[in-house]
């Protein structure tokens, strides 16, 4: 099984920027997208379907903003909107599809570079999503959680640690958090396997960052420990320029 995960930093611009065909030469078993800036009636469904995926949004209520989805070749046995959080759900951050014992998440998490109150709100968030993930992972333990955490976690991570130690997504608390999150038993699936630095998933469109590598890497696919045995291969594609962020993936035996 293959899953991509994609911040497409609105889905209608990805799509106009040549997303639809990227999608039909990878072909992954699941997609998950972020920040898909859509409403339902906004997407072009008959294009996702006529490349074999079934398809599952989350729109946030507010117009051109947030939003997740996830695409599948398989259908799921079961698809689930929402954390039953409404502060959280109003803003279309989470999704998650079941295929028989495996769960796969799409997250979006908040970004708190707009200012303290939403760095405020951020931190609430991923207190609340340990405590969400916690609890289900009680009923669904094999786990995969891919999205925009919008963490770096290390100074591996980032193309200028020092520069951006006061920067929301790289701050001392955010990090700490990353660091317990995966004591609790999660893997990075792609630092399991690749230790090189200068792997990075977003750029700012600012200062020709793309061109230059100088990015962050703050897209994942965190796989419970349980699925560690059948971790095969794990990457970026920071060829597909459908976006400010790359596409991250990871490849399980199952």
């Amino acid at each position: 099984m293959k899953i991509i995960t994609y911040n497409v930093n609105g889905i209608r611009a990805a799509i106009n920027k040549g997303l639809l065909d990227w999608l039909a030469v990878e072909k992954p078993d699941v997609l998950c997208l972020q920040e898909i800036k859509a409403m339902y009636d906004q997407i072009p469904l008959l294009d996702f379907e006529a490349l074999g995926y079934h398809h599952y949004w989350f729109s946030a209520e507010k117009k051109g903003y947030s939003g997740v989805a996830l695409l599948s070749l398989r259908k799921p046995d079961k698809v689930v909107i929402g954390m039953e959080l409404p502060q959280y759900d109003r803003e279309g951050r989470l999704i998650r599809a079941d295929f028989g014992e495996l769960s796969v998440i799409s997250v979006y998490h908040p970004s708190g570079s707009s200012g303290d109150e939403r760095q405020a709100f951020k931190m609430q968030w991923l207190h609340d999503f340990d405590t969400f993930i916690e609890k289900l992972r009680k009923e669904r333990p094999k786990l995969i959680v891919s999205g925009d955490y919008n963490i770096c976690h290390q100074a591996i991570d980032i193309h200028d640690p020092i520069r951006n130690a006061t920067v929301s997504g790289f701050l001392p608390e955010e990090r700490e958090w990353m660091t317990q999150f995966l004591d609790k038993g999660f893997i990075d699936s792609f630092r399991q396997l690749i230790k090189e630095p200068h792997h990075y998933s977003w750029w700012s469109y600012r200062g020709n960052a793309r061109t230059n590598n100088k990015g962050w890497r703050i897209d994942y696919n965190m796989l419970s420990g349980n699925l560690l045995p059948v971790l095969n291969s794990a990457g970026i594609m920071p060829q597909a320029v459908h976006s400010d962020h790359c596409p991250v993936w990871v490849e399980l035996n199952v």
